[in-house]
């Protein structure tokens, strides 16, 4: 009788959800390590993990399945989830929690806009995208490009899988 909840559709996108923020993690701190940054803080992950979860968002949109809906959904849930645990780590207290999430749950989809305009190569490169994050070295802007840009290339190879 339990088996019924494990093979439920909503189960299966909730899973291929969850990998993929695990991968945009994954990817996150393996960029954090290079030598492009000039201070590693909450905000820089914050703004990586972005860029992906941007990604993946439009990527997956482009494809114009049911299904990548339901898959976007759970990873921007993930996003939510990960942002209130952070902030619980930190310190910040029940009370005032909400708030926080709120505030970058807000810068979120002010970068989706942002970075929507770079995807569709309008008015805005991704090189000037980064020049505007403020913990990016500007010198090594190009280098980090390229490795975004390698990195894309990668998730849509992984998403051709799905």
């Amino acid at each position: 009788m339990i088996l019924q909840y494990f093979k439920k559709k909503e189960n299966t996108y909730k899973v291929i959800g969850d990998k993929i923020y695990i991968s945009i993690l994954s990817e996150t701190k393996l960029l954090i390590k290079k030598k492009y940054f000039k201070n590693i803080d909450f905000n820089l992950s914050f703004e990586l993990i972005s860029i992906f979860i941007i990604y993946y968002l439009k990527e997956l949109k482009n494809r114009k399945q049911i299904k990548y809906k339901k898959i976007n959904t759970e990873i921007v849930n993930n996003l939510v989830t990960d942002l209130d645990n952070t902030f619980r780590e930190i310190g910040i207290g029940d009370m005032s929690i909400g708030k926080h999430v709120k505030k970058y749950v807000k810068k979120f989809y002010y970068r989706v806009k942002k970075f929507d305009l770079v995807l569709n190569n309008n008015e805005y490169s991704l090189e000037d995208y980064l020049n505007s994050i403020k913990n990016i070295d500007n010198e090594y802007t190009l280098e980090l490009s390229n490795d975004l840009r390698d990195i894309f290339k990668k998730i849509n190879k992984n998403l051709e899988k799905l």
